[in-house]
C-alpha cells in the first residue's frame, strides 16, 4: 500500500477530509431544526428525502466495507495496483453513518409533524424498490466467487444514481411554489461547502502520488461532490436570486400548489393516492 510522500499534503488532506465531514454531517440539522420548530414539514419533499435515505444507505455499505475489510481492500489493489491507496478514508465512514441516521429522522418527522396532502409517490417507492431488490440479487451474484469488490462498486453505482436524482423532486417542487419556504438554504450552503472540501481532498491526494487512479477508482466519491454542488447551486440561486421576493411570513401550500407538484412528480398512472408515509 502507497504511503503519503509530503506531510503537509497529507495534513492539508485530512483537513479537507474532516472539513468535508463536519460541513456535510451540520448540514443535516437545519432543516430537522426547522421541522422541529414548526412542528410542520411542509415545504420539505418526501421524495426528496426517501431517495436520500437509499443514497446514504448504499454509501454506507461502499465506504464502510472498502474501509474496514482487509479481502476488499485485497481485491482493490489487484484491480489497480498495490501502489495505490485506498480511496476511503475514515471521515468518509463517520459520516456515511452519520448522514444514515440524520435522514431517518428526518423521515420520523415527515410521519409525525404536519404534512398538509403531500405524500410519498409511487415513483420514489417503485425506485427505492428496484434498487434494493437489484442490490439483492447483485449479492447473490457476488457470493459464489466472493466478488466482494465488484459487490461494493455496485452500491457504489446505487448512491450515485440516487444523488443524480433525489435533488430533482425538491427542485421541481420549489418552482412550482415559486418559494423556498419550509426547505432549509441552511442544509444547501453546508453541503456545498463539504462538496467542495471533498473534491479538493482527492485533488490532494492525487498531486501527492502523482496519480489520478483514485479518482476512477473511487467515481462514486467524484459525482457525488459534482453532481451536489451543481444542484446547491440550482438551490442557492432559486432560494437568493429567483424566489428572494416572494418568501412568505406564513409557510402555506395551497391545495392547488399541491395536485401541480403531484401531477409533474407522479406519472399520469400513479395518480391514484397512494399511503401516507
Amino acid at each position: 500500500m502507497a504511503s503519503w510522500n509530503s506531510v503537509s499534503l497529507e495534513v492539508t488532506y485530512e483537513i479537507l477530509g474532516w472539513f468535508a465531514f463536519i460541513a456535510w454531517s451540520i448540514s443535516f440539522y437545519p432543516q430537522v431544526i426547522l421541522n422541529f420548530r414548526r412542528k410542520s414539514v411542509v415545504g420539505l419533499n418526501f421524495d426528496f428525502v426517501l431517495l436520500n435515505l437509499t443514497k446514504h444507505s448504499s454509501y454506507l455499505i461502499y465506504n464502510a466495507s472498502l474501509y474496514f475489510s482487509s479481502s476488499i481492500q485485497k481485491q482493490y489493489f489487484q484491480k489497480y495496483g498495490y501502489d495505490q491507496m485506498i480511496p476511503v478514508a475514515a471521515n468518509d465512514v463517520a459520516f456515511s453513518t452519520h448522514a444514515v441516521l440524520l435522514t431517518a429522522i428526518t423521515l420520523f418527522q415527515i410521519a409525525i409533524y404536519e404534512r398538509g396532502s403531500q405524500k410519498v409517490s409511487k415513483v420514489s417507492i417503485g425506485i427505492v424498490s428496484v434498487v434494493w431488490l437489484t442490490a439483492a440479487v447483485c449479492f447473490f451474484v457476488a457470493l459464489p466467487n466472493h466478488s466482494w469488490l465488484w459487490l461494493i462498486n455496485i452500491f457504489n453505482s446505487i448512491q450515485v444514481f440516487m444523488t443524480t436524482i433525489k435533488y430533482i423532486p425538491q427542485v421541481i417542487m420549489n418552482f412550482l411554489r415559486k418559494c423556498t419556504d419550509g426547505f432549509s438554504i441552511g442544509n444547501i450552503l453546508l453541503d456545498f461547502s463539504g462538496g467542495i472540501a471533498n473534491y479538493g481532498q482527492m485533488v490532494v491526494q492525487s498531486i501527492d502520488q502523482d496519480s489520478w487512479v483514485n479518482f476512477y477508482g473511487n467515481i462514486g466519491k467524484v459525482l457525488l461532490s459534482l453532481v451536489s454542488v451543481f444542484f446547491d447551486i440550482i438551490f442557492i440561486i432559486q432560494h437568493y436570486v429567483l424566489y428572494s421576493a416572494k418568501k412568505s411570513s406564513k409557510l402555506v401550500t395551497t391545495a392547488e400548489d399541491e395536485d401541480q407538484i403531484r401531477e409533474h412528480l407522479v406519472r399520469p398512472s400513479d395518480e391514484s393516492p397512494t399511503e401516507n408515509v
